[in-house]
Order: C-alpha cells, then sequence, then structure tokens
C-alpha cells in the first residue's frame, strides 16, 4: 500500500494542542474521543458510514518524517520566534502510535448523536488525529448516503460519473469510492477503479458523434470499434432522429450476431423521450437495448421520471452525486468524552455544555446497541457507558428530549462498534475494507430500516437515545459544571 503522508493533514492547533500536552506532562494521560453528527444530511433519515479503510489506511501508514519535521521547525510564532520546540518536534518524529480505534462497520446506517467511531489512547495521540478521521469519514459518510438515496430510488442500475465535476482529483476519488458503498453498480472514474477494485463502465461523448460526417457514420464506426460496450448516445443533434439512427445500427449488429446494449440520452425531456425511444425500440424489434438516462440526476428527477412511466435500464449520475450538490457537508464532530490520568483506575467523565442544547455532548467511554425486532427490522440504537450497568428495562431517552424515551426490553440487539486498531496497529479484517463488501452491507443495513424511515420526504425519526442512567448522570453533571447544585 503507497504511503499517503498524512501526518500534516491536519489544522494547526491539533499540533499546537499536543506541544501543550507534552510540555504540561500528559503524555501519559489517556483519553476518550468520539465522532458523530447532529443531523441527518438531505433531510433523510439515515446516513451511510463511510471511510473507515482511510481510517486504518492513516493509522497503518501514520508517522513524522524528517521533512514534515522539518517544516514544522520552519513556522513562527506571531509573537515571534519559532513556533514549535525543537525537542517537541523530535518527540514527533520518534512517536509511535498507540491508539485504540472502534467504529462501524463501512455500510452501516448510522444516526444523528449516536458514536460512529471511538478513539482511546495517550491524549496527545488522540488530538493529533481528529482532523484526517473527520475528513475521510464526514465526506465519504455524506457521498455514501447520497448515493443510497439515489441507488433506492433508481431500483436500477446507477453509474457514477461525476469525477469532472467532483471538488477537486481527491474528492473525485473518494466521491467514486463512497458512491460505490452506497449501491452504484459502476464508475466512471478509472482512477477509483484500479485503486479501490470496483467495476467501471463509459462509452463515447457528443465529441465522437461531432468528429464523423454525419451521426449515422459515428454510430456505425462505434459499433465496430466497441461491439461488446455498445450503447449510443442519441441526442448531440434531434433526439428522435439519433433513436432511429441508433436502431439501423442496432439491426445491423443484430444481423452480425451481436446487440446494442442501449442508447443514451442526455439532454430534453428525459421522461418523454425514454417512451418514445422504447416504443421505437420495440417496433423495431430491439427489445433488449435499454435506455439510459444521464442529466443532471438526482434522487427526486429519478422518481420523477419513473413516476411518468419511463423504462430505463439504467441511470447516469454526476454532478449531484459526486459535489453533494445539496448539502456540501455532514457536519460531524469529534469531542474528548472521558480521560484517566496517569496512574488512575478509572475514568473521569467530560463533557462539553454548550449554551445549545444540540451541541451537549455526552461522557464516558461510549459503546452503541442496536436493538431489532423479531421481524429482523431494526428497533432502535441505546448508547451507553462501556464501563456502567445498563438499565434492567433497557430503556433510552433521546439526548435533547426526555419526553421521548423507548423500552427495548428482551430485544435482540448487537454492538456495532467494532474493534479497527488496538496499540496504533490496525486489525480490521480486509472483508471490512472492501469497498463491494460495503456495498452489500449497505443494501442489507437498509434494508432493515422501516420503509418510513427511507422516504425522502419527513421520514419517520430513527430511535437513538442513551441509556436511561447515563442520561440522568450526564444531567446531573451539567448541573454541576455550571453550579446549579
Amino acid at each position: 500500500m503507497s504511503k499517503y503522508n498524512e501526518e500534516l493533514l491536519t489544522d494547526l492547533y491539533q499540533l499546537t494542542m499536543a506541544q501543550g500536552y507534552w510540555e504540561f506532562g500528559k503524555l501519559d494521560e489517556q483519553a476518550c474521543f468520539y465522532m458523530h453528527f447532529r443531523k441527518n444530511p438531505f433531510d433523510g433519515g439515515y446516513v451511510v458510514a463511510c471511510g473507515m479503510d482511510q481510517v486504518a489506511a492513516l493509522i497503518e501508514e501514520f508517522g513524522f518524517s524528517d521533512e514534515d519535521v522539518e517544516y514544522l521547525a520552519s513556522l513562527k510564532a506571531p509573537g515571534g520566534g519559532k513556533l514549535f520546540k525543537p525537542e517537541f518536534l523530535k518527540y514527533l518524529r520518534n512517536m509511535e502510535m498507540q491508539v485504540n480505534i472502534d467504529a462501524v462497520h463501512e455500510g452501516t446506517m448510522i444516526f444523528p448523536y449516536e458514536p460512529i467511531l471511538r478513539v482511546t489512547g495517550p491524549i496527545l495521540q488522540c488530538q493529533i488525529i481528529e482532523t484526517p478521521l473527520l475528513t475521510h469519514v464526514g465526506f465519504q459518510s455524506l457521498i455514501a448516503t447520497k448515493a443510497a438515496r439515489i441507488c433506492d430510488v433508481a431500483g436500477s442500475s446507477v453509474a457514477e460519473f461525476g469525477l469532472r465535476r467532483a471538488q477537486g482529483p481527491a474528492g473525485g476519488i473518494f466521491a467514486s469510492r463512497a458512491a460505490m458503498v452506497g449501491g452504484c453498480s459502476s464508475t466512471s472514474n478509472v482512477l477509483a477503479g484500479k485503486r479501490f477494485g470496483v467495476p467501471v463502465s463509459g462509452t463515447h461523448a457528443h465529441s465522437w458523434v461531432m468528429s464523423f460526417d454525419s451521426e449515422l457514420e459515428a454510430f456505425r464506426a462505434y459499433a465496430k470499434a466497441m461491439p461488446q460496450n455498445c450503447v449510443l448516445l442519441v441526442d448531440t443533434y434531434d433526439v428522435e432522429q439519433g433513436i432511429d439512427n441508433a436502431i439501423i445500427v442496432g439491426l445491423e449488429m443484430k444481423e452480425r450476431g451481436e446487440r446494442l446494449m442501449g442508447i443514451r440520452i442526455d439532454s430534453g425531456d428525459l421522461a418523454w423521450m425514454a417512451k418514445v425511444a422504447r416504443k421505437k425500440l420495440d417496433d423495431a424489434g430491439l427489445t433488449e437495448t435499454g435506455i439510459v438516462l444521464s442529466n443532471d440526476l438526482d434522487e427526486y428527477t429519478i422518481r420523477s421520471i419513473k413516476r411518468q412511466g419511463a423504462q430505463v435500464m439504467s441511470w447516469g449520475v454526476g454532478t449531484k452525486l459526486a459535489s453533494s450538490y445539496d448539502q456540501p457537508t455532514l457536519g460531524c464532530v469529534y469531542k474528548l468524552s472521558a480521560v484517566k490520568p496517569a496512574g488512575a483506575d478509572k475514568w473521569k467523565d467530560c463533557l462539553k455544555v454548550s449554551g445549545q442544547t444540540n451541541k451537549l455532548t455526552t461522557p464516558g467511554v461510549l459503546g452503541v446497541r442496536r436493538y431489532y425486532q423479531e421481524s429482523g427490522l431494526v428497533a432502535g440504537d441505546m448508547v451507553y457507558d462501556l464501563f456502567s450497568p445498563v438499565n434492567e428495562r433497557e430503556v433510552i431517552i433521546d439526548p435533547a428530549d426526555e419526553l421521548r424515551q423507548k423500552k427495548l426490553t428482551g430485544l435482540r440487539y448487537e454492538d456495532i462498534l467494532y474493534p479497527l486498531a488496538r496499540d496504533g496497529k490496525v486489525i480490521l479484517e480486509p472483508e471490512f475494507r472492501d469497498v463491494m463488501s460495503a456495498q452489500a452491507r449497505a443494501k442489507k443495513s437498509l434494508a432493515e430500516l422501516d420503509e418510513s424511515q427511507r422516504r425522502l420526504h419527513n421520514p419517520h425519526s430513527y430511535p437513538v437515545g442513551l441509556e436511561a442512567d447515563l442520561f440522568h448522570r450526564r444531567s446531573d453533571l451539567v448541573k454541576k459544571l455550571r453550579h446549579y447544585e
């Protein structure tokens, strides 16, 4: 695996805090951080977890090089002098990762306010990896979620081809990866295909047609050049004429024992023209030739086209998927929830109170239990403290509303945070890093949601709550920190 060089893919304050921890004797202090988000994107009902393979790669390759240290040594403090002390930089150069990471598996459905990743270990190390963890998991989970929504509505294959519209090369690479986790059948991104072992797809553009003297000539040439991968783009000049020319070529291919796989329409009234094309193809005897639609599609336009009766073999989705066009960020946060001073036996709760209820964090070394109904559908998630007993009634309380409670007594459950790294060494098995395995997991996890929780508009809220005793413990700590007692 190639080196990612992500030690400096961080915010400067992670390193200034790290020097502070080093200088004030906190190197042996243990900390627990957890990552979560506060609101489902796209006004939806779920998020698809993604990016854990990059978390694993970060830990595998983490280590400050001589060049990294040389750069940090060159930084000046605003008040004058060097920003970092030479002794601290020497410590960074020789530092070896010792963190433990537990995380949900890629493809798992996740929800607001629950830990999706937990990091424990030396506080300096937990702090210094915050930013790269957030950027990998937050972005990919956002794109995987958008892809899942699109694929859920489409009901047939969706090809991702947003590389040219993505947020730069890195954004394009990881958008393609996340789109595959979310359910896309292929990507146009060849580098992503090579790097992640996922299917790639693509045929020709309008420029192919324009480079020939006529559309029919262009179609015939492409059919001869790519007889096993022939999807003809029919809207360069006039869609109906393009369909007619494609039919001519399709019948010629049929006589040669070949098959015109499909035609693609990339402009105009897609629903109307898809129905026109289907009738023309069927009347010509090309019933096996499918219709591919593209042109700024998302889950809403796809749903509208399907409701109008269009029969579509596959969809090409680019800009609005790869760029997460209608929501630019998931808003993941990474919060300190417990510390254990050097030599201490027990964890000490940490809590950020804030002036906003939705920014109130949860104390403890947190885990998540997912409960299941007898039908196999999910019933709700409990956030609990690993080192405190769970109340016998297994009651969860909405972290933002004490009146919203749910009893989960007797239901089957599983913990959904799994070991990813121990003592700085990645132990995540290859199957949980593979993109296509994650895609299968996402499809299974999505099927475990009630249909009401998958709605595009006003989805039913999935129950996530704090274990009852943990909820009250948090409330008591808020009162103590704010001197209300």
